[in-house]
């Protein structure tokens, strides 16, 4: 069986990504992958392998625009970002690597199971109480510093395989065993995410599973879309917009599970 290629994501489709991605991202204040994949696989054409590859690369400027806010307002502690960085780089090789070998059956399962487990993150933060903001402050100490670099690592593996940006693993991660605040959080992970992206796109690009420009064009896009999804954010409840994007998840859950079946030798 031969891999399909992605002549089907013309300039006009990948723009078109790009805008409802970025949209949906700005708007909910997630994404990232999570949203990118199922527009690849379904607007762009795409096989679940490729989407993975070009939605790494595409997370890359928005990665790089999004962090700017956590950083001019102090909600990025450079020191876990970095240790995060020593895992995730090595991860998101391993990761990639990876994409190029496991079949497509399961990387769309797989990432299944991430929507799934979007959904009910949404649903908690939803009906959650309203996040901290938060500032970087001292040192992790020698066993919080090696338990970063482990989560930096399955945070790379995950974002190389599925294409998802760090924030899904990441963002809970430090939370919960680490006792951040959700913006500092979500701030360290945008910014470690950087990195992450580079390594594991090189090795896509390598593997011939990613056309550079094709992923700018999306990356960018989707960046300036994020504005106008973030401004409209603005005036929605809390509450609805992560039921509203519970419900978008649930929706690309549908087709995914779809697709997988469809696939399924008879």
């Amino acid at each position: 069986m031969t891999e399909q290629t992605d002549d089907s994501l013309t300039p006009p489709r990948a723009a078109l990504v790009g805008i409802v991605g970025g949209s949906f991202s700005g708007l909910f204040g997630l994404g990232g992958g999570i949203v990118m994949v199922p527009l690849l696989t379904s607007l762009g054409g795409l096989t679940q392998r490729r989407a993975s590859a070009y939605s790494l690369a595409a997370i890359l400027p928005a990665a790089v625009v999004g962090s700017i806010p956590y950083l001019t307002h102090q909600a990025v502690d450079l020191v876990a970002a970095g240790l995060l960085v020593v895992g995730s780089v090595i991860g998101a090789v391993v990761g990639a690597r990876l994409l190029a070998r496991v079949p497509e059956s399961l990387l769309r399962w797989l990432f299944v199971g991430v929507l799934v487990a979007g959904i009910v993150r949404s649903l908690l933060d939803g009906f959650g109480e309203p996040p901290e903001v938060d500032t970087a402050e001292g040192l992790p100490s020698l066993l919080d510093g090696a338990g970063m670099v482990g989560l930096g690592l399955v945070m790379g593996v995950a974002s190389g395989l599925l294409g998802i940006g760090g924030g899904q693993l990441a963002v809970p991660g430090l939370s919960a065993l680490f006792d951040f605040a959700p913006a500092l959080a979500k701030g360290t992970s945008l910014v470690a995410m950087i990195p992450t992206a580079v390594s594991g796109t090189w090795v896509n690009a390598r593997n011939g599973l990613v056309h550079l420009k094709t992923a700018a064009l999306i990356g960018l896009v989707a960046s300036a879309f994020s504005f106008g999804g973030a401004s409209l954010s603005v005036v929605l409840p809390d509450r609805v917009a992560s039921v509203a994007f519970a419900a978008l998840l649930v929706f690309a859950l549908v087709q995914q599970v779809r697709k997988a079946l469809e696939r399924r030798p008879h």
